[in-house]
Formats: C-alpha cells, sequence, structure tokens
C-alpha cells in the first residue's frame, strides 16, 4: 500500500468515525463497519472505487453484522451531511433515493466481493477482561488516579484507522494497547519485574515482546499519518 492510499484510507476511516457519532452507533459495529473497509480494499485497487461509498455500505453494513440495525436513511442522510457540511441537508428527492439505491446495491457487491466472510473476532471483549484483572492488581488510588482504561480504550478505537486490525490476533491487540497506555503513563504494572511470568504473558500464551512491540510501532505510523493528513 502506497503513502498516498494509507492517507485516502485514513481519511475515510476518520469520516466514518464522525458519521457513526452521529448515528449513535456503538464502539463494536463501528469497528466491524472498519474491518469490512479495509479487507474490501485489501483485495481491491482504491481506484476502481469510490472509498466514500464503500465506507459508507461498510457502516450500515457493519450495523447489520452486529445486530444494532441502523436505518439506511439515516445511514445517507448523515454521511451526506458529514461529507458535504457546505450543503444544506438532503430533502426527500431525486437525490436521496438515488444514494439509497446505490448504498442498498453497494451492500450485496461488497458482501459478494468479500464473500460473505464478514464476520469479525474483535479485541473488544479481551480487552474489557485483561483490564478488569489489572484494576485488581492495581492500588486502588493509583489505578484511579491514572486514565489506563480509557487510553487503552481510544489506542484501541484509533487501530481501525488502519489495515493493522487486519493482521493483529485480538489478544495480541488488547494487550499491547494496555502495554502502550502503561508506557503513556509512566506507569508500571506491580509486581511485574519479581515475577516469574510477566503480565501479558499471563494474559495470552503467545504472545512476546517482540509482537508488542511491532504492534505500537504500527500503531505509531497511524499517529504520524494522522499528524500528516491534519497538517495537509
Amino acid at each position: 500500500m502506497t503513502d498516498t492510499e494509507t492517507k485516502v484510507h485514513f481519511r475515510v476511516v476518520r469520516f466514518m468515525h464522525e458519521a457513526a457519532l452521529k448515528l449513535h452507533m456503538k464502539s463494536v459495529p463501528l469497528a466491524t463497519a472498519a474491518v469490512v473497509y479495509h479487507k474490501f480494499f485489501r483485495e481491491n485497487a482504491l481506484t476502481d472505487y469510490d472509498p466514500y461509498l464503500i465506507g459508507t455500505t461498510a457502516l450500515y453494513l457493519g450495523s447489520k453484522i452486529e445486530e444494532e440495525v441502523v436505518k439506511l436513511r439515516d445511514v445517507v442522510n448523515i454521511c451526506h451531511r458529514t461529507l458535504h457540511k457546505s450543503k444544506p441537508p438532503l430533502e426527500i428527492g431525486e437525490t436521496f433515493w438515488n444514494l439509497r439505491e446505490t448504498v442498498a446495491s453497494c451492500e450485496l457487491f461488497i458482501l459478494r466481493a468479500l464473500r460473505f466472510k464478514v464476520v469479525v473476532s474483535h479485541p473488544h471483549k479481551f480487552l474489557l477482561h485483561y483490564l478488569k484483572f489489572l484494576e485488581d492488581w492495581f492500588d486502588p488510588l493509583e489505578w484511579e488516579r491514572l486514565p489506563i482504561a480509557k487510553t487503552s480504550w481510544s489506542l484501541l478505537r484509533d487501530s481501525y484507522h488502519g489495515i493493522i486490525c487486519l493482521n493483529t490476533k485480538p489478544e495480541h491487540m488488547a494487550v499491547a494497547v494496555i502495554y502502550f497506555a502503561l508506557l503513556c503513563h509512566g506507569a508500571e504494572v506491580p509486581c511485574n519485574k519479581e515475577a516469574d511470568t510477566k503480565w501479558w504473558k499471563v494474559f495470552c500464551d503467545d504472545i512476546n515482546i517482540n509482537i508488542i512491540e511491532t504492534i505500537i510501532s504500527e500503531l505509531m505510523n497511524l499517529y504520524d499519518t494522522e499528524i500528516y493528513v491534519q497538517t495537509s
């Protein structure tokens, strides 16, 4: 993937996040939508399709896959308004019906392109459990003072801006964002240095420090892309 393609995909996923917020979509359907989007462009050229149409359709598809369906009418209206902030809201008319029909047709096209393999295992459930265990290990006052959980969730959300979500086991991603969050706040898991088994090995047998550092490096590359997108 070229730098230009990476930046386009980052912008589109950022658009998807903004639209999802307005649609009151929860984190898992949004994450599924991002995975669908990235999977589609892993197998298809960016120059052959409108990425914002694919992103809009992926939002609708993600809500259906996770059984938290958002009305197609709302997806069309909100995504159009998010993409065209200077234009007036869509009214029921030819433009609306054409867009609605396009998204509906694109939904089936994406499903066929992905051979209907759209069920996703996300890190969210692992991160929830890992953070609960981690909280029990920390002094309550220290845990309350440090926003480790909030930072971990933010890092996980941001990871979906790139293809790291396609190439990383969900358990590994959950461990890596916690490790990164601890680094960000200069915190250490109590007694980790003295322990025979490092805390991340307690959570996940097949992870090691090299895997964690690779994931963190990819996350940092995403933040570099964000800086470029914001200043360009």
